[in-house]
């Protein structure tokens, strides 16, 4: 047991991280549906934090320290959400060169990176919606961009948080307990 949190707990934020990269790159790349990324933020949540205590075989000992491993392993894991959905998004707007499916029609006339990406979202019939928000241009459009996407990264980080605290408190009220015959002398 470390000072803090217990070895398990530890584990069981790597155990996050990795369940954070699966994700991602499950529901960022490979078949892109951002809105699952955001579901799957609190339950992957609730797991980590259960799985936190249940790792650290805590079948007693104070609620504190239950909760303190659910939110630590949390945490982690809501860190490397965070960190993932922001990369990719990154990835993804200074990297778009215009390309389009030939079905769309002809590649988008714009330079590298933000530009694109606001030529895209005006191809897309979303300059209405742009301009209602006071988007005009690439600079602004770059703003709006990021405030979403930050406003994105904060609800799956609070979510993944919640939902691991969620686990910690399923874990404390159905954790095993120890048998009074396991801790009895034998004859």
């Amino acid at each position: 047991m470390s000072r803090f949190v217990d070895r398990g707990a530890i584990v069981a934020a790597y155990v996050g991280i990795g369940m954070a990269v699966v994700i991602a790159i499950s529901f960022m790349l490979v078949i892109p549906i951002e809105p699952v990324y955001w579901f799957l933020s609190l339950p992957a949540g609730l797991l980590i934090g259960y799985y936190a205590n249940a790792r650290s075989e805590r079948a007693a000992g104070p609620w504190t320290r239950i909760l303190v491993n659910g939110l630590f392993a949390g945490l982690v894991t809501a860190v490397t959400m965070a960190l993932l959905l922001l990369g990719i998004k990154a990835l993804f707007f200074y990297a778009d060169n215009g390309y389009r499916d030939a079905s769309l029609g002809a590649p988008l006339e714009c330079a590298s990176g933000p530009a694109c990406v606001y030529a895209r979202y005006l191809a897309d019939g979303r300059g209405p919606d742009l301009e209602a928000a006071g988007v005009t241009d690439v600079d602004a459009f770059t703003a709006f961009y990021w405030g979403q996407q930050a406003s994105t990264v904060g609800t799956v980080f609070v979510l993944t948080v919640l939902g691991s605290l969620g686990g910690a408190i399923a874990y404390g009220i159905a954790r095993p307990r120890p048998s009074r015959s396991a801790s009895a002398p034998q004859p």
